[in-house]
């Protein structure tokens, strides 16, 4: 089997790749041709984390995988990830393991392209200014990758830590192409914005609709077991859209975003307007009119691993890259 680290996974996954490959994939998944079981988890109450199982066979990409994440909501801000993984692929016709790889980096990079996916399909076509809430990996992944799918001519980078965002601000400055900046508030970055995405382990909602101008398109990945990311006034209002349904209602842990707002009433089951392999698939709508407030809300979904791992693993026998060893 093949073992590759995670800067060999980082030289081999390519971004643009990846969004178009998670187009098939969501497809699958909507259309109940890839295999995903619900996820499993192990609780580590002492430190409010969780070790997850992500099993999955995705036949557009001809992987069959798992993945091992950890979430460990207490390193943020310490340089750690708050999200860890490995994934092993096995051989599709024979079962045998066939590679051992970071999963880290794929982690957080398919759940951005994830979003571009969705900012292509649900974005408005002049969409320029981009509002980055959080300054971790996945506010990184998010600006790199949602920029490649929409002319964005400025990005917004708002955080708890105002140093941090400027950090970051600086140093996406370098590499995208758009006026880049730091602002003091979530507030001042959302005003105005034609993209927003919201990376945060926010408490109180960082996304609330009284700063949401009629067009946004939000995609929201962040997860606190007691906190939210979205106010429940925008979820009412939003037209909502996820990876899958089944994953978004009956996840686990809960995402709080939807289920909080769910268990009050604010919403029902029927808000959720369609899968986002609907959208590709052509069997639903996405959005209707340059006024509307769309919001994708990700739960993350195994097939989206498995796509960046057939991409990855397909790079590294090109290239010989990766050490071989035989268990």
């Amino acid at each position: 089997m093949i073992v590759l680290s995670r800067r060999e996974v980082e030289a081999l996954l390519d971004v643009d790749a990846l969004i178009d490959a998670l187009a098939p994939a969501m497809a699958d998944l909507s259309a109940g041709l890839a295999s995903v079981p619900d996820r499993s988890a192990a609780v580590v109450a002492e430190r409010n984390a969780l070790l997850l199982d992500m099993p999955g066979y995705l036949p557009s990409s001809g992987a069959l995988a798992s993945k091992l994440v950890s979430v460990f909501p207490g390193n943020a801000g310490t340089g750690l990830p708050v999200r860890q993984a490995v994934i092993v692929a096995f051989d599709p016709e024979t079962g045998e393991p066939a590679a051992l790889l970071d999963g880290t980096y794929i982690t957080a990079i398919r759940t951005g392209a994830c979003s571009a996916l969705s900012a292509r399909l649900l974005a408005r076509e002049d969409a320029a200014t981009l509002a980055v809430l959080g300054t971790g990996v996945q506010a990184r992944a998010h600006a790199r990758a949602v920029s490649r799918v929409r002319p964005i001519t400025e990005i917004r980078i708002a955080g708890r830590d105002h140093a941090k965002a400027a950090a970051l601000a600086k140093e996406l400055s370098g590499e995208i192409p758009a006026d880049v900046r730091a602002t003091a508030t979530y507030e001042e970055a959302l005003s105005g914005a034609d993209i927003a995405c919201a990376t945060t382990y926010a408490l109180e909602p960082v996304v609330r609709r009284a700063w949401v101008d009629p067009g946004l398109h939000i995609t929201s990945i962040g997860y606190n077991p007691q906190g939210r990311e979205i106010d429940d006034a925008t979820i009412a209002e939003a037209s909502l859209f996820v990876e899958s349904r089944h994953a978004a209602l009956a996840a686990v842990p809960p995402n709080m975003d939807i289920a909080e707002p769910l268990s009050r009433g604010v919403i029902t089951p029927d808000h959720i307007r369609a899968e986002l392999g609907e959208l590709v698939a052509g069997t639903a709508v996405g959005r209707t009119d340059d006024e509307q407030i769309t919001l994708y809300k990700s739960v993350g979904v195994i097939v989206q691993d498995t796509a960046a791992t057939a991409l990855v693993l397909a790079a590294a026998r090109e290239r010989g890259t990766g050490v071989q060893v035989t268990l």
